[in-house]
């Protein structure tokens, strides 16, 4: 899945604190990994150390967009059920 990068930040006081911008228009282009829970809108970032360590901007960390998006599965029906349930052999 591509990555959709929206910000770059700053470690500071011994990685106590990152700093970083958000780019606002890159993460309008973000609209599918934007869900809703309890009537609030949200998306999921990941903020990341750069692998090279600081760049030759002076930033230590990068923001992208989580787009993970777990399989849905269709629960199982009740007919589903009774049919996979075991006969027992009980004369109740």
């Amino acid at each position: 899945m591509e990555k959709i990068y929206v910000g770059n930040g700053v470690e500071k006081f011994d990685g106590d604190l990152v700093e970083f911008a958000l780019n606002l228009t890159k993460l309008k282009t973000a609209g599918d990994y934007v869900f809703e829970f309890q009537g609030s809108k949200f998306i999921k970032l990941k903020v990341c150390k750069n692998r090279e360590g600081i760049n030759q901007y002076g930033k230590s960390h990068y923001i992208e967009v989580d787009t993970f998006k777990p399989e849905t599965k269709n629960a199982p029906t009740d007919e589903l059920i009774e049919e996979a349930a075991p006969e027992d052999d009980f004369d109740w």
